[in-house]
């Protein structure tokens, strides 16, 4: 990933939780079938590791799978708010008028090589915990033990599951962090009061979150 410093973030708990937050994430492999991308819910074990471990599962009909042999690097993208920015919120088009559009965003590259895994019992938990996740905070909960035990298995043998042990770890907080106080404030006006859900989101990030250079 090109990371101008201004925009480089390199903290691992903000990393981690943004790798958290990420609802689905796009899974990159190179592989004997040539370059290969899935869109994955993954579950972050920040404990396992340097930088943490990343689980996830394929349809076992899906042939990506197979080009997670262990030699083979992985990447994962796992892609926060973006949006638009627009050159007339910058204070600086009445001053100078030297000003372009931009693209703001929150993205984190994890590199690794994954191993995959077949085993009932392990693929249970993968996606109790999946389900766990993503599941909680509802009125009423759905649990994987709520379906028959047979179906479950049935649907155990249908998916691939895998482990990526992430060995590199990358973020970009682009936020506008090299313009002036004076347009990083108005751009941060301009997405607040956008009628767009991802413009609100990313205001939102600009108002709390620091990243290296600002």
């Amino acid at each position: 990933m090109y990371r101008p410093a201004a925009f480089r973030q390199d903290d691992l708990a903000a990393l981690h939780q943004e790798i958290a937050a990420c609802g689905l994430a796009t899974v990159v492999s190179q592989g004997s079938a040539g370059l290969q991308a899935s869109h994955l819910p993954l579950l972050l074990a920040p404990e396992e590791g340097e930088f943490g471990t990343l689980y996830g599962h394929f349809a076992r009909a899906n042939p990506h799978w197979q080009a997670l042999t262990g030699e083979n690097q992985t990447l994962v993208i796992c892609n926060g708010p973006d949006a638009y920015v627009t050159p007339a919120w910058y204070a600086g088009k009445a001053e100078h008028g030297k000003v372009v559009p931009t693209w703001n965003y929150i993205a984190v590259h994890a590199h690794g090589r994954a191993e995959v895994f077949d085993e009932p019992e392990r693929l249970l938990q993968l996606v109790s915990r999946l389900s766990e996740r993503h599941e909680a905070g509802r009125a009423r909960p759905w649990s994987v033990s709520d379906a028959p035990r047979e179906y479950i298995d049935s649907m155990l043998r249908a998916i691939v599951g895998f482990a990526l042990p992430i060995q590199r770890l990358e973020g970009q907080w682009k936020l506008s962090q090299n313009r002036s106080a004076a347009d990083r404030a108005s751009v941060h006006e301009g997405l607040q009061a956008s009628a767009a859900d991802r413009d609100r989101a990313l205001a939102a990030r600009m108002g709390t979150t620091h990243s290296a250079g600002e």
